[in-house]
């Protein structure tokens, strides 16, 4: 059997797997690529060979527990982060177990590779204080300070997601009678969540504060830019010394 090049399939993967029959979410589509190029480069170096030379033959199970190891060993990943590497790497070897029969045995002692067990962390209630303390410690005297604020309030009443509040745009936000947020959450499914009359008084004043259009984020930078999940990272109150219950609420942020 001639070996099958590994480049088209996972161009094919990514084009037509991807972003044509499931439309995955950007944000998905980025942890597979970062996934890929990892697992390629890793499988060239212990080739020896470039990455546009390897075929699936050459990625198998041997290899992408290797692989797996060095990303938690070498890389620092946690395990879960291990196990979000590996569901990638399963969802290309379906795809091409669907695509090349001739394939199937090789494919399915990949997708046959457990998930490797780790603890999950728990969270509790926040108590009135945690929240006060969150809520408290932006400096709203400055508009990143009174950005943050409303950023922290929203997220405290609706439990939107980090990749929800950077998306978040001013079309999204319904004021008024019956005050609502539109969002699109993971697995691209659309969801609306009530405000509270305070949270919708609060996010009308930033917006008038924004004067921005319609298609604008909401949670911009200071050069108006949508935010990153590491400037996100940035906004978290830092002034105080925190609980572990209330480092377990930021650590989902």
């Amino acid at each position: 059997m001639k070996p099958s090049r590994l480049p088209t399939l996972v161009q094919r993967f990514f084009t037509e797997r991807l972003t044509e029959q499931v439309n995955a979410s950007p944000n998905t589509i980025a942890g597979y690529r970062d996934t890929f190029r990892l697992l390629l480069m890793f499988a060239s170096g212990q080739l020896g060979r470039p990455p546009t030379k390897l075929a699936v033959e050459d990625i198998d199970a041997a290899l992408v527990g290797n692989f797996l190891n060095y990303v938690e060993a070498d890389r620092g990943n946690s395990a879960r982060s291990r196990n979000t590497r590996l569901a990638a790497i399963r969802s290309f070897f379906r795809f091409v177990a669907m695509l090349e029969p001739d394939l199937l045995r090789h494919c399915q002692k990949v997708l046959d590779m457990p998930n490797k067990r780790y603890v999950k962390r728990s969270i509790d209630f926040l108590e009135r204080h945690e929240i006060d303390a969150i809520i408290a410690a932006p400096d709203r005297s400055t508009w990143a300070g009174r950005r943050d604020h409303t950023l922290l309030v929203l997220t405290l009443q609706t439990g939107l997601r980090a990749s929800e509040l950077i998306s978040l745009r001013t079309s999204d936000i319904v004021l008024g009678t019956g005050a609502h947020i539109r969002c699109q959450g993971k697995g691209r499914k659309e969801r609306s969540t009530p405000l509270r009359r305070d949270t919708a008084r609060l996010l009308q004043a930033w917006l008038h504060e924004c004067r921005g259009n319609e298609t604008d984020i909401v949670f911009p930078t200071i050069r108006g830019t949508r935010m990153s999940r590491d400037a996100l990272e940035r906004s978290k109150p830092s002034r105080y010394k925190p609980s572990d219950k209330l480092l377990a609420f930021l650590e989902t942020l």
